[in-house]
């Protein structure tokens, strides 16, 4: 194989509200908390058990940053994709420490928000294809609004047959 792949998908709740902090020079960086559970019955006692893993998500695009601040609060449903990226650091005893994280920066980072606002559908915040780098922005500024079935039809002609 020529190359490979570091992509991570997660559909989960946010443990908590995000924390956002800046940079030295302004720039945003959020960190969220996200649980992904799983359900299953045990064959035995045919009691229902269940797992739950919490992940580590930071946020380095600057677009989505500024959603998560906005529009994102603790329970919220989310889909992330991002890459997985672990670092190392060395803590104040000089002993070497390890995070693992799932990482949202550059063109292949998606954020959507799947509960919405007031229950309405979700809203989809990617940062752009131009292989921009840098601080790209949201796909839009604001939450997509799902368009209300029919509504964009109300002016077709019925007499067609299909």
């Amino acid at each position: 194989m020529a190359g490979s792949v570091n992509k991570v998908i997660l559909v989960g709740n946010l443990g908590k509200d995000p924390e956002i902090r800046r940079t030295q020079d302004g720039r945003p960086i959020a960190n969220l908390s996200i649980a992904t559970s799983e359900t299953w019955r045990d064959k035995a006692t045919g009691e229902r058990k269940e797992k739950t893993e919490w992940h580590r998500v930071v946020i380095f695009n600057e677009g989505l940053c500024k959603v998560a601040e906005q529009y994102l609060k603790k329970g919220a449903k989310v889909y992330i994709e991002g890459q997985l990226q672990t670092r190392k650091w060395t803590d104040q005893s000089g002993v070497d420490k390890y995070s693992t994280e799932v990482v949202l920066q550059g063109f292949n980072s998606n954020l959507t928000m799947l509960d919405g606002r007031s229950g309405g559908g979700g809203g989809g915040f990617g940062s752009d294809d131009s292989g921009d780098f840098g601080s790209s922005g949201p796909a839009s500024s604001a939450p997509r609004r799902a368009v209300a079935a029919g509504s964009r039809n109300s002016d077709m002609d019925d007499d067609i047959p299909f």
